[in-house]
């Protein structure tokens, strides 16, 4: 079915006949067939687990007597030829698709081959091209009319229609592999003159393949690993013991497959364990745009293990402009298949890999890197945020992008300061006499996190999470919000470049649904970090309890603002607008409902309107603009049917609820009075800009903070007034994580930041973010 490019493929429980796959149908399943997938693919994905359960389906059919029997032709029912050799050679007179699934649709066996050079050589891993001809050197492929182009990524090969497709691994008739990309180079490496402690190193290894190739009386230069006998489970028996001799070796199944000479095996464990086989260039393919008098690169692929990859069924959604419906980019949708490679890549980074050798300062050296970075792409990002999640460009160069930076450097310096204070103490306890005890305690990474972060402030929450995350020593697999992924994509970029090691930072851009609810029952996960909605957290704290992760929940918010009649009233005016409006209203923290003091109500109000008609809305590039497009299409509907509510249930408009008449998802700022507990808007988020305003009585403190308390959120609150005893009382009494007085919106880096009750639970930013992504153990020793 790969073969002919099949949509869906399926398997078939059959009646047994003399032919066993030619008697009557008794039950069939269909999947989906990805743009990339090859049998073993669908075979892990579909084949294994469905057919387990049809099989457990069909014994229960035959024991209840409603097993049908479906009649077949028996023309075509029948594996000869398929699997020959000789009937796998490549046709190149087709379509690059058809070319894609002839090689993939042989992977692995027989293998699609084609003559160069005049010998068989079998292409393996192959995938569609969609980008401009890339540089390369040409090779000529006997049938094809055109040349083939060995490039940096592999050998690129060409349809009747000028579509590319792109080979990663080649094979010779001898049996060996070799990356495509090195097609030209692989016989030009100088053989390595070993140290003594590398012949002893090629001794022990020789024993291991003694050991597995038991017929093979001596184990000679030109053994061959797999001609000899051995099998894909000798592979990882080999490894496997290597390691247990020589665990700084870090070597891969594939890299026996490319060297299955003992002689050429030697040669590259050799250049492995003297560091030089130099890490390839980073190769991305951008989307790019010349606009904001720049231009922008966003990469668009997942990144996995240190690649920028399409997904593994090859989908993709389309990443949308707020400010005029256009699209930027045709983002890779990550699938169940890549949450399994990332999680793998952050296992094996945190347990095998370069990144747990490090220590803190190394850790350091590169978080400040990253920061660096950040700080030189900062207009780049700026932009990107911009033209992706509506930020008015100059918030998201100060906020979404600058307190990103400022975060990467906080978290930083802390790297190598766990250790100090109550991050490791030593305790004392009841001695053993006549012996005596020593017990202290270590503060250790946790391992694989999974972080999944909302469409506000893309960056900027990758940043308050991931930064704590790394500095703690974890590895992480992120997941940013399906609508607002460039931003994530650009920093795995920038986090390559600053030398972050393959497998510590994955970026799994796509569906919440599929992918976020993976990564929070994934076994190997050991932590989950969540921003977004209560009912998501909900559902994340259920699924965390199959391996019991650890989790951290900032969820949602109707953060009550209260407003005394002895408050600084132009301070509190503009405080309250910004409470409400900053960033569109897409705040976890914003002001969800303010309660203001009878005797200034109406003047408040009044000042409110008018500084609302100042404000400028329009495209949020325009440095002079104040408030841009709503984040997506149907968050601006959700804001519009959440302003009709409030009209139905009484409370009075004062100002705007309605959409802006020009391209793009533009919301009027809004502003509603006479909001009495009982309404919708008095209760639930809007997370736009709409402002509910609610009267109290004067001199009302206790019933003011009784209403402010009654609501089952309790992320942030504020309080605007000149007594300071006041102010002290009711923060004291306020039921949320975060207390403003006399000023709003005011987070940092430093100070933790986090909810109560249905707003969740954990912190961010301040040294209290690093409890979230550390264990504690107890060492105790006695001399």
């Amino acid at each position: 079915t790969l073969i002919q490019g099949d949509k869906k493929a399926g398997f078939t429980i059959f009646w047994a006949d003399d032919g066993l796959d030619t008697g009557p149908i008794l039950l069939q399943r269909e999947c989906d067939v990805g743009q990339n997938d090859t049998v073993d693919d669908l075979y892990n994905r579909f084949l294994f687990p469905e057919g387990i359960k049809a099989m457990v389906e069909a014994v229960h059919l035959i024991a209840d007597g409603k097993a049908p029997r479906i009649p077949q032709p028996k023309e075509g029912a029948t594996y000869e030829g398929i699997q020959k050799k000789e009937n796998a050679e490549i046709a190149w007179d087709q379509p690059a698709a058809a070319l894609h699934n002839w090689i993939r649709g042989h992977d692995k066996v027989p293998g699609a081959w084609a003559t160069i050079d005049g010998q068989m050589v079998t292409f393996y891993g192959s995938s569609l091209l969609d980008a401009s001809v890339p540089a390369g050197q040409e090779l000529a492929i006997k049938g094809a009319s055109r040349p083939g182009l060995v490039t940096k990524n592999g050998l690129v090969v060409f349809g009747n229609d000028g579509k590319m497709v792109l080979v990663r691994n080649l094979q010779f008739e001898d049996g060996r592999m070799i990356p495509a990309s090195k097609y030209f180079s692989a016989d030009e490496t100088t053989a390595l003159e070993l140290t003594d402690e590398e012949k002893k190193m090629e001794e022990d290894i020789r024993a291991i393949w003694k050991g597995i190739l038991s017929n093979i009386a001596v184990i000679e230069d030109s053994t061959d690993f797999f001609k000899s006998g051995a099998s894909s489970m000798h592979v990882v028996r080999m490894l496997e013991e290597i390691k247990q001799k020589y665990s700084g070796l870090q070597l891969q199944n594939e890299d026996v497959y490319m060297a299955t000479k003992f002689a050429d095996f030697i040669q590259m464990v050799v250049r492995k364990f003297r560091g030089e086989d130099k890490e390839e260039e980073l190769v991305i393919d951008y989307v790019s745009k010349n606009i904001n008098n720049m231009t922008v690169n966003m990469p668009y692929q997942c990144f996995i293990n240190g690649r920028f990859v399409n997904a593994d069924d090859g989908k993709t959604y389309d990443t949308i402009n707020p400010a005029d419906g256009s699209v930027i980019a045709s983002v890779s949708s990550a699938s169940l298949a890549d949450v399994d490679k990332a999680v793998a890549a952050a296992k094996e980074a945190f347990e095998n890999g370069e990144w747990g050798r490090m220590n803190a300062r190394e850790i350091r050296r590169l978080m400040y890197r990253l920061a660096d970075l950040m700080e030189e792409h900062q207009e780049e990002l700026a932009t990107i945020e911009s033209i992706d999640s509506g930020a008015v460009y100059t918030l998201a160069l100060k906020t979404h992008v600058g307190m990103s930076v400022q975060t990467f450097r906080y978290f930083a310096g802390w790297c190598d300061k766990i250790q100090a204070s109550e991050y490791g103490a030593t305790i004392p306890i009841n001695q053993a006499r006549p012996n005596h005890n020593l017990t202290f305690t270590k503060k250790e990474p946790i391992g694989v996190c999974a972080i999944v972060i909302p469409w506000n402030y893309p960056l900027m929450m990758l940043a308050w999470k991931s930064a704590a995350c790394l500095a703690a020593g974890n590895t992480l697999v992120l997941k940013p919000a399906q609508v607002t992924p460039l931003t994530s994509l650009k920093f795995a970029e920038l986090s390559a470049k600053a030398g972050f090691p393959k497998g510590v930072i994955n970026i799994l851009p796509g569906s919440g649904g599929l992918v976020g609810q993976h990564l929070s029952e994934h076994p190997d996960v050991r932590k989950v970090g969540f921003t977004g909605s209560t009912p998501t957290g909900k559902q994340i704290m259920k699924s965390a309890a199959t391996n019991l992760k650890k989790v951290s929940l900032e969820l949602g918010g109707k953060s009550p603002l209260i407003i005394f009649s002895d408050c600084d009233l132009d301070r509190a005016v503009k405080m309250g607008m910004g409470a409400v409006y900053f960033n569109k209203g897409e705040n976890c923290i914003a002001a969800g409902r303010l309660f203001v003091e009878e005797s200034i109500h109406d003047e408040f109000v009044r000042k409110v309107v008018e500084e609302i008609k100042k404000m400028k809305i329009g495209d949020p590039l325009d440095r002079s603009t104040d408030h841009g497009p709503q984040n997506h299409k149907a968050h601006l509907e959700k804001l519009l049917q959440y302003c009709e509510t409030g009209v139905k249930e009484g409370a009075t408009l004062v100002y705007g609820g309605r959409q802006v008449g020009r391209p793009g998802f533009f919301m009027e700022p809004t502003v509603f009075t006479d909001v009495e507990d009982h309404m919708y808007i008095a209760q639930e988020e809007s997370f736009g800009p709409v402002m509910v305003i609610s009267k109290f009585k004067n001199g009302d403190v206790d019933g003011v903070l009784r209403r402010a308390n009654t609501t089952e959120y309790g992320l942030a609150s504020g309080v605007f007034t000149k007594d300071i005893s006041k102010a002290l009382y009711i923060s004291e009494k306020l039921e949320a994580g975060t207390v403003f007085i006399n000023t709003y919106n005011k987070t940092d880096v430093a100070a933790p930041f986090g909810g109560f009750k249905q707003s969740g639970f954990g912190k961010d930013l301040g040294e209290e973010a690093l409890h979230e992504y550390l264990r504690t153990k107890a060492i105790t020793v006695e001399y």
